[in-house]
């Protein structure tokens, strides 16, 4: 066996490749120390402003407060409009000892249904499980106190409380009111369009109609901001800073709430609609239409179930009939001898024989008068008391559709009466132009003579009618419609004490109707006096004992076609092809405090006098309560005692 061969190692190149190698290490140690050096300096001196933001951003959070909503009264304090707290049973998971135990002994302690809790369930998987979640929404009074006594069992559970409007008359002012809702993805566009989606960062209802629609902005208030520490898992550990909202501001209406409950009460069964204004102001003292729905249920979010029942009933309760259109009818004849005596095609004394009928000249058809027979000779006077149509189609005929369109125009038919809803209507206001523009069609005579009665084309709405009225006891001065009386405001005064301040919201005049004949006003306020005040008038039988002296007009609209040798009958006619009963009126004569009118749909029997007549009264009774003002007129009642008390 050869011996084994002895390797001498070179110790001095072994220490020269250690050397070697730990310089290299060491170098890449130091070059690794340098970049995490200047990684320390460019985080801790270079970005430091930057990534201190950052932190307290994660640190500190900025999170906006709602502000409450402004409250509604009428024009004597009343609340129409309130904030009521809403309880709601809410868990945040994380502090649940058992979340699905605890849901469970829930549901049996407080009838939790298995869909509420299928939900809950759901919520709990998406959010996160310090973050609290909704259980049950609206929790009854009995329940929170029976919640109350048993929290001990369910840590992590709790009764949250919040804010919801509420309209404590219901059905009564929702037209006028409109309701609050919760945002949509419309609302929210449009918010966001006016610049104004900051300010509802943390809102969730909005105005949908009507006054909170209208006065969103007065009524939402600003938006408040609270500061917060919170953890790494976003949990608020405590309150930094707290900037407080600025509330909404409260609105004071011009409506009278027993005045709304009157008209509600002498239209129950009945569709149709009441305005009632202070011909002086332009307020409106009442506005109801009828049939009318519940505001309320929207405010939580209408289940589908109501919203068909309301959506298709065949009364349309959705729609604000006090500011849609009707055929005018008789009513607004009183205008139509305005337009006559402007234009001097008739004086007060001017006199048409009244045979029952009216016909062109070389045609077959006759335009009909009420009832059986004629009136024999009319003039102005008579013709308003009576309401006379052949009267009126002589002075239609005359007139002609443009000068008749042209002073209706000047009273405010056809048009917006400005007043502080949108859901308002134009109505028709028929002419020459119009029916082009529509039909594409020529005008007829025989239309002109249908609009001289309020029929044809022609529609206005209730409300315009009170602003029309308003004009004529005014003597041309103009009004605008309105809701709003005035508003208040919490504000600090300068010794830093918390003070209401009130506001009256004042209204621009519209440019008045200024008549070449003053005494044109009178000469047809008169002749309305007397259609209320006389014995045998249209409008005697409805204000027959009245402690106030009240002027008016009757109208009944004639919805079906009458071949020429029918007669309308009541009975026999589908009922939405029945007459609507119309009727407007002022009082006092002298001074007038009130404008009202009427419009039933469908009457069964009668006309404007003895359907839509005694609304008015009432509205009026209620009004004037036990004042008494005499009548220039009481002697006029007493005479022609075998007058026959007529009524349309």
């Amino acid at each position: 066996m050869a011996p084994r061969r002895v390797i001498i190692r070179n110790h001095s190149a072994e220490a020269n490749l250690f050397a070697r190698r730990s310089f290299i290490a060491l170098f890449g140690v130091l070059v690794l120390l340098l970049v995490l050096f200047s990684n320390i300096y460019s985080l801790q001196v270079a970005s430091f402003e930057k990534y201190q933001t950052r932190s307290n951003s994660n640190r500190i959070k900025l999170l906006p407060v709602a502000p409450n909503r402004g409250l509604i009264y009428d024009r004597n304090g009343v609340i129409l409009a309130d904030n009521k707290p809403v309880y709601s049973l809410a868990v945040i998971p994380e502090q649940a000892k058992n979340l699905k135990e605890s849901i469970s002994q829930l549901s049996k302690l407080l009838d939790i249904s298995a869909d509420r809790q299928a939900k809950f369930f759901q919520s709990a998987k998406r959010k996160r499980r310090f973050k609290q979640i909704e259980l049950y929404p609206r929790l009854s009074e009995q329940q929170v106190a029976l919640f109350s006594v048993n929290k001990h069992k369910f840590p992590g559970v709790f009764v949250d409380a919040r804010l919801k409007r509420y309209y404590p008359f219901g059905k009564l002012t929702t037209h006028n009111l409109g309701y609050v809702a919760r945002i949509n993805r419309k609302d929210a566009n449009k918010l966001e369009l006016d610049g104004k989606s900051e300010n509802y960062a943390a809102t969730h209802d909005i105005g949908k109609l009507g006054i909170e629609k209208y006065y969103e902005d007065i009524l939402h208030g600003s938006i408040g901001h609270q500061e917060v520490e919170i953890n790494s898992q976003g949990r608020i550990i405590r309150t930094l800073d707290y900037t407080p909202p600025t509330p909404g501001k409260d609105l004071t209406l011009t409506l009278d709430i027993e005045l709304q409950m009157i008209a509600k009460r002498a239209l129950s069964g009945k569709r149709g609609a009441v305005v009632a204004m202070d011909p002086r102001t332009g307020g409106v003292l009442a506005m109801y239409s009828n049939p009318s729905y519940d505001g309320n249920l929207f405010v939580h979010g209408i289940s589908n179930k109501n919203w068909q029942k309301i959506r298709n009933s065949k009364d349309l309760p959705l729609i604000n009939r006090a500011v849609q259109g009707y055929p005018p009818a008789s009513t607004v004849k009183p205008f139509l001898a305005i337009a006559g005596l402007e234009e001097q095609i008739i004086t007060p004394e001017t006199k048409v024989w009244d045979p029952g009928w009216y016909q062109l000249k070389g045609l077959p058809n006759k335009y009909g008068e009420i009832g059986e027979w004629g009136h024999g000779w009319v003039d102005l006077n008579k013709a308003i008391e009576k309401s006379c149509n052949v009267y009126f189609y002589t002075l239609a005929f005359k007139l002609g559709i443009t000068k008749i369109s042209t002073m209706m125009e000047r009273f405010g038919f056809g048009d917006y009466t400005g007043i502080d809803i949108h859901e308002e209507s134009k109505a028709i206001m028929p002419s020459v132009a119009w029916k082009r523009a529509r039909y594409n069609q020529s005008w007829y005579t025989g239309e002109t003579l249908s609009v001289g009665i309020g029929q044809s084309y022609w529609t206005v709405t209730p409300l315009q009618l009170t602003q029309a009225l308003t004009t004529l006891v005014n003597h041309g001065e103009r009004k605008v419609p309105h809701l709003l009386k005035a508003t208040k405001e919490q504000v600090i005064n300068p010794v830093g004490q918390n003070q209401e301040r009130f506001e009256d919201v004042v209204y621009e005049e519209q440019a008045p109707l200024v008549l070449e004949q003053k005494k044109n006003w009178d000469t047809v306020l008169n002749a309305m006096h007397n259609t209320v005040q006389k014995l045998g008038a249209t409008a005697y039988a409805p204000f027959k004992g009245s402690k106030y002296d009240a002027a008016g007009k009757t109208g009944s609209a004639q919805l079906a076609r009458i071949k020429q040798d029918e007669k309308y009958d009541a009975k026999k006619t589908q009922e939405s092809k029945r007459d609507n009963a119309m009727f407007i009126a002022f009082a006092p004569y002298k001074a007038p405090e009130i404008v009202v009118a009427v419009a039933i749909e469908n009457v069964a029997k009668g006309g404007g006098g003895t359907n839509a007549g005694p609304v008015a009264r009432q509205i009026m009774d209620q009004y004037f309560g036990n004042r008494v003002i005499s009548s220039s007129l009481d002697s006029s009642k007493t005479s022609n005692k075998s007058a026959k008390v007529g009524a349309r």
